[in-house]
């Protein structure tokens, strides 16, 4: 008997799990075609050997269901030489009937740098390749945590690094 009232219990916690991730899959039209997605960043980071606090801001248009593109902005604050940076991403979310959708995606980076006095310092590119889970919070927002691995290419050296990168979003 005892069993029999713990599988049922079982079965109703189930059920009631079930339901809920049914009902979290309706979100998921944020990352549906046409809807654009606006979403800002707030970090540390070091260059040259200094501390910045870098923002940003950036938009995604999904061309397809799953896949955006889009660009983003950065501007590195606190120290010298100033630094600013525009990023081309490509991102795919796979999609799934849970409100967590893995993603997978692929990016270009142009960065400037200012001069200080009279050293001046040379612009760079980077690309690299990004991973991470995005978790739907509501049918207009989410929150993404992810690796990134980016390779620096200033014509002279090329350097790697990966990093974490936390991002959220609210989508129209």
């Amino acid at each position: 008997m005892k069993k029999l009232v713990i599988e049922k219990i079982t079965i109703k916690k189930l059920a009631m799990a079930l339901l809920l991730l049914v009902s979290f899959a309706n979100a998921g039209g944020m990352f549906s075609i046409g809807h654009k997605n606006y979403g800002f960043s707030l970090g540390q980071d070091t260059a040259y050997g200094n501390n910045y606090s870098v923002l940003g801001a950036n938009a995604h248009y999904f061309v397809a269901d799953n896949l955006s593109v889009g660009a983003s902005f950065s501007l590195w604050l606190g120290n010298d030489p100033s630094i600013s940076q525009i990023t081309v991403p490509v991102t795919y979310h796979i999609s799934l009937d849970i409100p967590f959708r893995p993603y997978v995606g692929a990016f270009y980076s142009h960065t400037f740098i200012g001069k200080v006095g009279h050293v001046n310092y040379d612009d760079y590119n980077s690309y690299g390749a990004r991973v991470g889970m995005s978790m739907i919070t509501s049918p207009n927002s989410y929150v993404s945590f992810g690796w990134v691995q980016e390779v620096y290419d200033d014509g002279i050296n090329k350097e790697r690094r990966g990093y974490p990168e936390v991002s959220g979003g609210i989508s129209f």
